[in-house]
């Protein structure tokens, strides 16, 4: 992007542009003046700025590729072979980037820095196979080895035995069922879909029509996976009874056996119906969407739950299935990559809320093209979520390009926070949908005060133990660091903390903290992520110096790394001691430094030498790097590295602590209050 387009719409001192009063407040005139002796802080600010502005697309939005671990190039390898594409020149680029990526003891990690993991060393092994390594290779004698190890094959999750039981590879006994008759079970009923999370439904319902059509697919001839269990044929662990007669576990393994011995029967009266039911509602989610659930495994099984039905790579719904996948592919000088999906909407909002903070002009061009862009894909059609939230109109925003099925509450939050300060022409438009934003919103709020994901009052703990939960994502309840975005993004548009909403945010928030001081972070890693989004929320609602804000500040403090930096390595998912700790990382860095500028202020030590450690680690080109995976999918199964968090959120750290160091006020535009959203939207309090 030419400096030329950036100087012409930011108010900010380190150009020389002279501020608006009413947006930047004196101190920038004042501050253009001196130029030579431009803070090093600024520098940092205006080189981030140029950076991120000419990472803008055309179109008006920002994309940044969703890196993961090596269980997804081994998937689409089973996929591609699955589907009839073994010969595709896809193959050797995958099993290239898999193999470049074995760890020294024979195994692969989810995550950089990370141990091997059993689930991913078995999905890789057996990849490599069908890409036609041999058995007898020192890598993969040396990666059976450490499967035997970690357990065998018999110790994998449930997915992994699900897969390999749908080629025949192993006993699809070792495998839990998933009967399409769930489908008939009515809502009031404790175990039926929609108490399963946004993402399990749109993966378990294709592979229950797979299971039911059981398809002749097989590996290839001479691939077999015996040799993976450390005894043959040995019982699957998960499937293992509990040493409790009277538990979930044992009674849902009760069912799963009983499950079985129905599928061996003749006659299955339901059979038909539920087929039925399953099609329709995958058919009906392809709509609206690229891809079912828009993520990786679900649009997999779509496909495969077509083929099973007897469809092929020509139909035209399938083909078009296997372009919005092939869209996820990275094909790179070390192999080929997969994306486990796209986040535009996301890294949009996220890019638009560090430039705001960083004085770009309300009506800059970007942000007024971004903030279109946004506007156009508020998702105003039917969901999931209204099954259990029924009178709330529609308002949300989705992570993907087209995903209307599933807008989430970290979306929109989000995208709302970006876009109330911009300078839109179409002024009615933009409030207009702001409101319709915050009614969704609101609406999502469950009953113990916090906001899940994608789901409304989805946290029926007993199906954690259901056989195929193992995935550890059964369930979207309310969490911390989402709860934070949405009461962010209500203190940011006035809403005082003593309204209701607020107020119950607030104590769930409460409960949450750790002994420590500390939030869990579901979404991000891990609890500096979450420390960070809480501590922004409160200080926006109005409540930044009460004393779980101090507690939380402190505990930032005590975890600041020597080098002033912060780091929290994703092995605090399973160790509490690690909480916190880790190398100092570019995003991780800035979290800490905007948790601690809500609670403690620009002028706090700690916050002085997070900003000094973002300033000196900043690229000429106004980058930064990191090499590590910062993002969470599913904590203790999946994790994600998003490549445009180490740049968007060190710019807004370093401007929110430039402004704050300065007394600058912002550019306030379109606020909806409470009384307009619940009038609109017919919300009681």
């Amino acid at each position: 992007m030419p400096e030329a387009r950036l100087r012409e719409g930011v108010n900010h001192p380190f150009d020389g542009a002279q501020a608006k009063p009413e947006r930047l407040g004196g101190a920038a005139a004042a501050a253009a003046t001196q130029r030579q002796a431009e803070p090093a802080v600024e520098r940092a600010i205006a080189r981030a700025v140029r950076w991120l502005l000419s990472a803008q697309h055309s179109d008006g939005f920002w994309w940044g590729e969703l890196e993961a671990d090596t269980t997804l190039e081994s998937d689409y390898i089973f996929f591609l072979h699955v589907i009839g594409q073994s010969q595709s020149d896809k193959i050797p680029k995958l099993a290239k980037y898999i193999r470049a990526r074995q760890l020294a003891d024979g195994g692969w990690s989810i995550f950089p820095g990370g141990p091997s993991e059993l689930n991913a060393t078995v999905k890789a092994w057996v990849a490599l196979r069908i890409a036609g390594d041999s058995a007898s290779s020192s890598h993969l004698e040396r990666a059976k080895r450490r499967i035997h190890e970690l357990g065998g094959l018999e110790s994998t999750n449930s997915y992994v035995r699900m897969y390999l039981g749908m080629v025949g590879a192993i006993d699809p006994e070792m495998a839990p069922a998933i009967p399409p008759e769930v489908m008939l079970l009515p809502y009031w009923f404790p175990l039926n879909i929609i108490e399963m999370s946004s993402w399990t439904r749109g993966i378990v319902i294709p592979l229950a029509i797979v299971s039911a059509m059981r398809p002749n697919w097989r590996l290839p001839e001479g691939v077999t996976v015996d040799e993976l269990f450390t005894r043959p044929g040995a019982k699957p662990k998960s499937l293992s009874w509990d040493a409790h007669i009277l538990s979930w576990k044992n009674a849902f393994l009760a069912l799963d056996r009983a499950v079985k011995v129905y599928e061996r029967a003749p006659w299955k009266p339901f059979r038909r119906m539920a087929l039925n039911r399953a099609r329709a509602w995958m058919f009906d989610r392809l709509e609206r969407s690229e891809g079912l659930s828009a993520i990786f495994p679900a649009m997999t099984n779509s496909i495969f739950a077509m083929l099973a039905q007897g469809g092929d790579t020509t139909d035209p719904l399938v083909a078009r299935e296997l372009g919005y996948l092939e869209s996820y592919e990275i094909d790179g000088e070390d192999g080929m990559r997969m994306q486990p999906c796209i986040s535009p909407v996301w890294d949009t909002a996220i890019a638009m809320v560090a430039l705001e903070e960083a004085g770009v002009d309300p009506a800059h061009a970007a942000l007024v093209k971004a903030a279109r862009w946004l506007l156009d894909n508020q998702i105003l059609g039917r969901g999931d979520w209204q099954v259990k939230n029924r009178k709330a109109p529609p308002g949300g925003w989705a992570f993907e390009f087209l995903n209307d099925w599933y807008p989430d509450v970290d979306d929109t939050a989000f995208v709302l926070m970006a876009l109330w300060r911009v300078a839109e022409p179409d002024a009615e438009r933009m409030r207009a949908a702001i409101r319709r934003g915050l009614a969704w919103l609101l609406s999502m709020q469950n009953a113990d005060g916090g906001w899940g994901a994608f789901d409304h009052e989805n946290n029926r703990q007993f199906l954690n133990t259901v056989p195929f939960a193992d995935h550890n994502a059964m369930l979207d309840p309310s969490t911390a660091d989402v709860t934070a975005r949405a009461l962010e993004c209500l203190g940011q548009m006035g809403w005082p903390a003593s309204d209701p909403a607020i107020a119950r945010a607030h104590a769930f928030l409460r409960r949450e903290q750790t002994r420590e001081g500390a939030w869990y972070g579901r979404w991000g890693v891990n609890y500096i992520y979450g420390t960070s989004g809480v501590l922004r929320a409160l200080e926006a609602a109005g409540v930044g110096s009460s004393q779980e804000a101090r507690r939380g500040a402190e505990w930032l403090r005590s975890v600041q790394n020597d080098d002033g930096g912060f780091g929290e390595t994703i092995l605090s998912y399973y160790d509490d001691s690690l909480k916190g700790r880790g190398p100092s990382t570019a995003s991780q860095t800035a979290w800490g430094l905007i948790g601690l500028l809500a609670s403690a202020g620009p002028d706090d030590h700690a916050a002085v030498r997070a900003a000094e450690w973002l300033i000196s680690h900043q690229n000429e080109d106004g980058s930064w790097d990191e090499d590590e995976f910062t993002g969470t999918g599913f904590p203790c199964v999946f994790y994600l590295k998003y490549h445009l968090y180490r740049n968007s959120f060190p710019l807004y750290a370093l401007a929110r602590y430039d402004n704050l160091k300065k007394g600058r006020s912002r550019f306030a535009g379109v606020r909806v209050g409470p009384e307009e959203v619940r009038s609109s939207a017919g919300i009681r309090l």
